[in-house]
């Protein structure tokens, strides 16, 4: 039988393995989830978010030996890993103290005698989950699903199992009812498999657009709700009356954020001529001055990749890059010692042909682009299958602000990196995926939104 294996991307050996779930073990599953489910979904707001509370000090009390775990597990620098476990605390409490305000029933004047909207949980939520932010992902979706009284069946990647089975310990040890989250060991296939069962209500993806459309195909026959968040090649723009220093500072923040792998990154450095030396100086300098290394010790900033694959993913899209022209001004790449470490990489001279710049980096590749103009910066930024992010630096707040408007992605930053946030929706547009997740949106997302008329 096929194992799920964990293994330390930091040093190549195997953490443990796990057997797949048996059939009978995924219906355990979906039975619990049933059934609670009903208890769940008529609990008063006020219960169920006094349950996020506790699950939400669960992860403050035990955030750094969680964040050891996603580091052990997926080799994040673990000055990154504990403030993601804290992120996901935030998310919970969020939605803990602003659930009721969102699931008020709303009175609208029709020409009933009362008419309102009742926002009601649609059932059991189907998540399926990618590796590179193992605790928020699957909690950015999560938390507003349970705060609507939904109950959650979470598919994570098969990277990272400990994280997964320790997601449903913490709400255990919340004291939430069992079955109201719950993990699921299983490949892919038996992922979309469940997506056809009348128990399931709807489904949340974070992956590959691959995978999207996998998943929103098998949704769409069996007219089940969708959210997809898919990925991104974030334009990180720069204007001549930028402040240059601090882009570049925050740039490679953005770029290098988890080793490079991370949606919302900044994949494709759009500078104005002008300054575009300057930047890249400052961009060369900061990069220079990152360590990669043991993602365990606090003066790590890049730590491994999270396997084999993805180095060679990134060495075939920079190669493809330097065999059509490009030039390397950093020339990083592989390194030679145990684990799966690869050092950034800064490239120029770049064509639109190029898969660095038409396809998602992920991982710590960095490509600078200058252009003549603002209106060929947001033709470039927009020329691409993607519309996750992107971020606008500018001394102008009302330039930046129009230019915003005609970026298409589902979130703009101007004069910081991208970054989601409970108060806000998040998600994209094109290929980058549909739906939203956080702020009252993506809590909607998952609700039943009914009216309701009295004559």
């Amino acid at each position: 039988m096929k194992k799920i294996v964990s293994m330390n991307p930091a040093t190549g050996e195997i953490n443990r393995e796990f057997e797949l779930y048996s059939q009978d073990k995924i219906n355990e599953v979906i039975k619990k989830a049933t059934s609670a489910f009903s208890e769940w979904k008529n609990l008063d707001i006020s219960n169920r978010s006094e349950y996020l509370k506790r699950a939400a000090n669960v992860l403050q009390r035990r955030k750094k030996e969680l964040g050891e775990l996603i580091t052990m597990e997926m080799g994040k620098a673990i000055k990154e890993s504990i403030p993601e476990i804290e992120k996901c605390a935030w998310a919970l409490q969020y939605f803990a103290e602003n659930a009721e305000r969102f699931l008020e029933p709303e009175k609208v004047k029709t020409d009933a005698n009362e008419a309102y909207i009742s926002f009601e949980p649609r059932g059991i939520v189907l998540s399926i989950m990618p590796w590179n932010f193992p605790f928020w992902q699957a909690l950015r979706f999560g938390s507003p699903a349970l705060a609507g009284g939904n109950v959650v069946i979470l598919k994570h990647s098969s990277y990272v199992p400990l994280c997964a089975l320790e997601l449903e310990k913490v709400f255990l040890e919340a004291g939430f009812p069992e079955g109201v989250y719950q993990t699921l060991l299983i490949d892919g296939a038996s992922a979309s498999s469940l997506i056809s069962r009348d128990e399931i209500s709807a489904v949340s993806l974070t992956g590959s657009v691959s995978a999207g459309q996998k998943v929103a195909q098998e949704a769409g026959k069996n007219m089940k709700k969708v959210v997809l968040e898919l990925g991104g090649s974030d334009p990180f723009i720069v204007l001549p009356d930028a402040d240059i220093e601090e882009a570049a500072k925050v740039g490679v923040a953005s770029r290098f954020l988890d080793a490079g792998q991370s949606c919302i990154a900044a994949k494709r450095f759009i500078v104005a001529e002008n300054v575009a030396s300057e930047f890249t100086s400052k961009f060369m300098e900061f990069t220079g001055e990152l360590n990669v290394g043991d993602p365990m010790d606090m003066g790590t900033d890049i730590g491994p990749l999270v396997r084999e694959e993805q180095i060679e993913l990134l060495e075939k899209q920079v190669n493809d890059a330097l065999s059509r022209g490009a030039k390397a001004l950093l020339r990083g790449g592989r390194l030679k010692r145990k684990g799966f470490f690869y050092a950034p990489v800064i490239l120029t001279d770049l064509t639109n042909d190029m898969k660095v710049l038409n396809e998602e980096t992920f991982g710590p590749v960095a490509p600078i682009v200058p252009v003549k103009n603002e209106a060929l910066a947001i033709k470039i930024a927009n020329e691409t299958e993607f519309g996750l992010g992107a971020s606008i630096w500018s001394g102008d707040r009302e330039k930046a602000l129009r230019l915003a408007r005609q970026l298409e992605s589902g979130v703009v930053v101007i004069n910081s990196l991208v970054k989601s946030d409970p108060r806000l929706p998040f998600g994209g547009t094109k290929k980058s995926g549909m739906g939203r997740e956080l702020s009252k949106f993506g809590l909607y997302e998952f609700m039943n939104i009914k009216s309701i008329s009295v004559y």
